[in-house]
């Protein structure tokens, strides 16, 4: 797991850590450009120990990259490291073997960059008794601790972000974390008009972070458009509208992960839908899908049910569980998205479209499980018949003796309050 913390570094450290961003972008620069020198000359793909001894260790020896050796080693080696992973990545996507969408060829780093980062092993930092984390050729460093780390961490990345914040981000390796087993399942449509409809009937409100904080942003918008290029009051009103849009996000990730933790904590098995985000997002509703965040969140259920030791399965999103009837399983075809109601030819039962495309879920999901496979066929084809299943007429969950309940999350109120420990530390 990733644990992320705020540091606040001093003035002096803050220059040695713009050293150590730019010393890493330069000799990933300079590493990828001989790789891509060879490829276009038609020789053989250039080693990393070649590179290592060219662009690091002899580097530091000339004038013009003599600077290099005033940053830690550690910082320059893994910026390689890093490189050698990015062509993996892309060597493996080209051959198929990387599961996912396609991964492109590594790009040139550029010091404008809105997110800058330095990567360090357990040679060139370590955790002090008075609450700092020493970094090596940095110092001491000063970090809010919002929680304990459960184990040694074996990696540490330091971030700058958009708007001047810094922050660690340690890699732990630690053991799952199974909760007591369930009977509940729920199926989870997502959508725009309500975040999300579970097959038990409830529905979790979309909280629209970035709608409630449009105005703000057009005015900070306003005024950056209106301050001459270069000058340092438009990097003062560049920083504002970071800053604005950093906390439109840190709410949402802090809702998405409050939201999914309870979900994976009152359900046995969760099944959700596999929509197509990138596509949606080049639509008239890019704004409304990409302020929902559907993606962030349905990575965050998958990894919390590995942990936990929940049952996760997509729907392949050919499947169409908002044109077959959940009671009988007639399919009754398309119908556009102004048609929140509809009644089935079939049977006659009047379904909500979006409790009807969760049952749906539900149902696909319990299949894919039972029969072992990852996910469904292209279900366009012929009408989708299946053995009624029973739905789960309760609520999943209710809250527990002294706990809590939690509040702000609409849908969700009726659900055990859990402090997800694995939201950032800001907020």
């Amino acid at each position: 797991l990733r644990y992320n913390y705020r540091a606040y570094p001093d003035a002096s450290q803050c220059r040695a850590l713009a050293s150590a961003f730019g010393c890493a972008r330069v000799v990933w620069n300079d590493c990828l450009r001989d790789r891509k020198e060879a490829h276009a000359a038609g020789l053989p793909y250039v080693k990393s120990a070649e590179l290592s001894r060219l662009r690091i260790t002899q580097a530091k020896r000339t004038e013009e990259r003599a600077w290099l050796a005033e940053v830690s080693a550690v910082v320059l080696q893994q910026s390689l490291r890093d490189l050698d992973t990015a062509y993996k990545n892309f060597f493996d996507s080209v051959k198929g073997k990387r599961k996912g969408r396609k991964v492109g060829p590594p790009r040139y780093k550029s010091k404008k960059d809105t997110r800058q980062s330095i990567r360090l092993n357990t040679n060139a930092f370590s955790l002090q008794g008075d609450g700092t984390v020493y970094v090596a050729k940095v110092g001491n460093l000063k970090v809010t601790w919002s929680r304990r780390l459960p184990a040694q961490p074996t990696s540490l990345t330091v971030t700058k972000d958009s708007c001047g914040r810094y922050f660690l981000s340690f890699v732990v390796d630690t053991e799952p974390d199974i909760l007591p087993e369930l009977e509940t399942d729920a199926g989870i449509d997502l959508g725009l008009s309500a975040f999300a409809v579970l097959s038990d009937g409830s529905k979790i409100d979309s909280p629209r972070f970035l709608r409630r904080a449009e105005k703000k942003l057009k005015r900070l918008q306003r005024e950056l458009s209106r301050k001459v290029r270069g000058s340092k009051n438009r990097a003062k009103a560049r920083i504002k509208v970071a800053r604005q849009h950093a906390k439109v996000a840190n709410r949402r990730r802090d809702w998405h992960h409050k939201a999914s933790t309870q979900i994976i904590r009152d359900n046995q098995a969760v099944y959700v839908e596999d929509l197509a985000v990138s596509g949606l997002g080049r639509t008239r509703l890019a704004k409304s899908v990409h302020d929902a965040g559907w993606s962030a969140f349905v990575g965050m259920l998958e990894y919390k049910a590995a942990l936990h030791g929940r049952t996760f399965a997509k729907v392949d999103r050919a499947f169409p569980s908002s044109q077959v009837c959940s009671a009988c399983g007639f399919r009754d075809g398309p119908k556009p998205l102004h048609v929140r109601e509809w009644t089935c030819a079939e049977c006659g039962t009047v379904h909500d479209r979006d409790h009807n495309a969760a049952r749906n879920v539900l149902f696909e999901g319990r299949r894919i499980v039972a029969t072992g496979r990852a996910e469904t066929p292209n279900a366009c084809g012929a009408p989708v018949r299946r053995a009624h299943v029973p739905a789960q007429r309760g609520e999943a969950g209710s809250p527990r003796k002294g706990q809590t309940t939690q509040a702000g999350i609409p849908g969700l109120q009726a659900r055990e309050h859990v402090n997800c420990a694995f939201c950032t530390s800001e907020s």
